[in-house]
């Protein structure tokens, strides 16, 4: 029992470090793309897209069981005048993770700012399109916004650590090469 499971290791291993080597030169090409603020009544609200996030090796460990987060960070300040710093005036992160269930061939995404609620698709390019979007992520209520000031919203995207099953660790103890962070994107408004 022990060979056969030394054995799975191995070949597991076989398929996945050609799937995780090349990615960091790819996956710098990622970028912020199509960001919008918006607002209701009460809330400031961000859409925005992550582009060049998924490699084709980034697929392949998916495909292989790997789950996969990716974390936006916002931040809201007030542009002060002068010399004085910007002011903060909300701080958000919202992750994405991505696993691929293989007995059911489907893809489960959770969005943390859903309050996680699980959306499931047999489409990798939808799990896809899920993972690299954000739509009406509440960045702070309107009334915390002072009529006459301006803001300036910043966000970027990276993907976050992958969480290996402990006794891959010591076969893969390169992945962190795989760890990629956009630059950050940012939009000037007057409020």
């Amino acid at each position: 029992m022990k060979k056969t499971r030394f054995f799975s290791l191995i070949l597991m291993a076989v398929v996945l470090i050609p799937a995780m080597v090349p990615a960091t030169a790819e996956a710098q090409k990622a970028r912020l793309t199509d960001m919008v603020i918006s607002n209701t009544r009460d809330d400031l609200l961000l859409f925005v897209t992550v582009e060049g996030a998924f490699t084709e090796q980034m697929k392949q460990a998916v495909l292989n069981g790997i789950p996969t987060s990716f974390s936006f960070i916002v931040r809201l300040e007030k542009i002060n005048a002068f010399v004085l710093p910007n002011t903060l005036v909300a701080e958000k992160k919202a992750t994405h993770t991505i696993k691929y269930e293989s007995l059911k061939k489907q893809f489960v995404v959770r969005r943390s700012w859903e309050e996680n609620r699980t959306l499931t698709t047999d489409s990798f390019e939808k799990a896809r399109q899920w993972m690299s979007e954000i739509k009406s992520l509440r960045i702070a209520e309107v009334d915390r916004l002072q009529e006459g000031k301006k803001y300036r919203l910043r966000a970027k995207a990276r993907l976050d650590t992958v969480e290996l099953p402990f006794y891959l660790n010591y076969i893969f103890f390169f992945v962190s090469l795989w760890d990629f962070e956009t630059n950050w994107h940012s939009i000037e408004f007057g409020y």
